[in-house]
């Protein structure tokens, strides 16, 4: 177990001192994440002119909470591992005697802390700016927001990871994420809360994981109504398939790249 605990925070440690190098970088990555606070003054507008259920503030409120959500669940391990596969460089990562998936996870959490200082600024400037839409969570909120964000971060990574497998057999994996955008962007509440979709079609995005990315987070964090025993059964179980055809594929994955002559 020490072993175990030595070896984790080694790399973090590692890959945080990586990481802070780029702070300019950084704050790029978290202003490129600012799309909910843009959304935030259309739907708040909106919200004065027609009837969503949801007051102007309501709005505010929400849209801040998903973009707290989304610097806590970034995921770019895709990229990474399309990367290590094409050049060859995974060859290196196999001859350790970690599961490589460690060093993205790391690299991850690692990132989440260097950039959170400039996240929490941010929202600082944003109370500020519109002080009618402070509020404090509550300490059950807050509890339930953080363990969401934890398990919708291992969901939204092992998704990625699992779509990376295809790197084995493409050049183009990535390309499967970015189709797997279309959905998320519009599913899972970045666009726009669950609660203005119309009940069928929300019934059926409830089945899916991507409201879970984001909106169940988000709405915890704000208090807005959730079936939180469905909502984190629904993550567990989709994490669990997710996991299991990640790991299926990279048993065959490894084959198809050691028979490439890698």
């Amino acid at each position: 177990m020490k072993k175990v605990i030595k070896k984790a925070l080694t790399l973090l440690s590692v890959y945080y001192a990586y990481m802070i190098e780029y702070r300019a970088e950084l704050i790029l990555w978290v202003l490129a994440g600012s799309l909910p606070i843009i959304l935030m003054g259309v739907w708040i507008q909106a919200a004065q002119n027609g009837k969503f259920g949801l007051t102007p503030v309501d709005f505010a409120r929400y849209f801040l909470a998903v973009f707290l959500v989304r610097q806590f669940t970034g995921v770019w391990v895709i990229w990474e591992f399309e990367r290590e596969v094409v050049e060859g460089k995974l060859s290196s990562r196999l001859l350790q005697p970690l599961d490589p998936v460690w060093h993205h996870v790391s690299s991850h959490l690692s990132e989440r802390v260097a950039r959170m200082p400039f996240a929490f600024l941010l929202v600082i400037l944003f109370f500020v700016l519109y002080p009618q839409a402070f509020w404090l969570p509550s300490f059950a909120n807050l509890v339930l927001f953080a363990v969401s964000v934890m398990l919708a971060f291992a969901l939204r990574f092992v998704i990625q990871y699992t779509l990376a497998m295809f790197a084995f057999w493409t050049e183009r994996a990535s390309a499967l994420e970015n189709f797997w955008l279309l959905f998320y962007l519009f599913l899972s509440g970045i666009i726009a809360p669950l609660e203005v979709f119309p009940e069928p079609v929300r019934a059926i995005v409830l089945l899916t994981p991507f409201p879970y990315l984001i909106n169940f987070p988000a709405s915890l964090l704000v208090g807005l109504p959730v079936d939180i025993t469905r909502g984190f059964l629904t993550m567990i179980g989709w994490f669990l398939v997710f996991l299991g055809v990640n790991r299926l594929l990279w048993r065959r994955g490894l084959k198809q790249y050691s028979g490439m002559g890698a």
